[in-house]
């Protein structure tokens, strides 16, 4: 059992939630981050930088996938499994 994925998906919200502007990526798991454009393509890239920076996981942008973006809860699951593989 990895006892820091909880404190590394804190961080990684922390990340979201500067790169976003917004807190609420933290109080609402679910937030549609694309949809309701907390997110765009220039922030993506932005994202990609700061979670390569601040939690040491290499991104591509050729790796991305949007769907697995697309809430903070998937965002979250996708980089603590990329820092696991």
């Amino acid at each position: 059992m990895n006892l820091a994925a909880p404190d590394t998906a804190e961080r990684i919200l922390e990340v979201l939630a500067h790169v976003a502007e917004s807190d609420e990526v933290c109080s609402n798991p679910d937030l549609a981050l694309y949809d309701l454009q907390v997110l765009d393509s220039m922030k993506t890239v932005e994202l990609i930088v700061a979670l390569s920076a601040e939690i040491g996981v290499e991104i591509s942008p050729a790796e991305f996938e949007r769907e697995n973006w697309a809430t903070p809860r998937q965002l979250v699951a996708d980089v603590l499994g990329r820092l696991a593989a």
